[in-house]
C-alpha cells in the first residue's frame, strides 16, 4: 500500500492500478518506490513557498557545471523554476534538506526498508 499518495489524482490512480496488477512479492518494492517518489515530488513542490527570486536563479547558475549553466541561462528563470535541481537548491537554501524531509515524512519502517533496498543496488 502506498502510504504517501501522489497529490494529483490521475497519477494516484495510475499508481494504485499498477500496484493492483503486481504480484504480491513485487508489490512491497513498488509501494515503497511510489511512497518515496511521492514524498520527493511534494518536497520539490514546496519550493514555491519560498518565492524563488531572480537572485536565487543566478546564485544557482554559479554552482552548475559550465555547459549546464549556459543551457539553464538560455532557458531562463521562468522555465527553470520547476527544474528539480533548482527547486532542491531553493529548499536547501531555506534549510529544508531533501533526505531529512523524506525521513520525516516516511514511516520509520518504510524508510529503513527503502534504505536497505537502495544499499543493495
Amino acid at each position: 500500500m502506498i502510504k504517501i499518495k501522489h497529490p494529483d489524482e490521475k497519477y494516484r490512480k495510475n499508481q494504485e492500478e499498477f500496484l493492483n496488477s503486481c504480484s504480491p512479492e513485487d508489490r512491497r518494492f513498488h509501494a515503497l518506490m511510489f511512497t518515496y517518489g511521492n514524498i520527493t515530488y511534494r518536497y520539490h513542490q514546496r519550493s514555491t513557498e519560498f518565492s524563488p527570486s531572480l537572485q536565487d536563479f543566478y546564485e544557482w547558475l554559479e554552482g552548475l557545471p559550465e555547459d549546464t549553466g549556459m543551457d539553464m541561462r538560455r532557458l531562463g528563470f521562468e522555465k527553470c523554476k520547476s527544474a528539480p535541481s533548482f527547486t532542491r537548491y531553493i529548499m536547501e537554501k531555506n534549510d529544508v534538506g531533501m533526505e531529512e524531509y523524506i525521513r520525516q515524512h516516511m514511516d520509520a519502517e518504510d524508510y529503513a526498508a527503502y534504505n536497505a533496498m537502495r544499499k543493495a543496488f
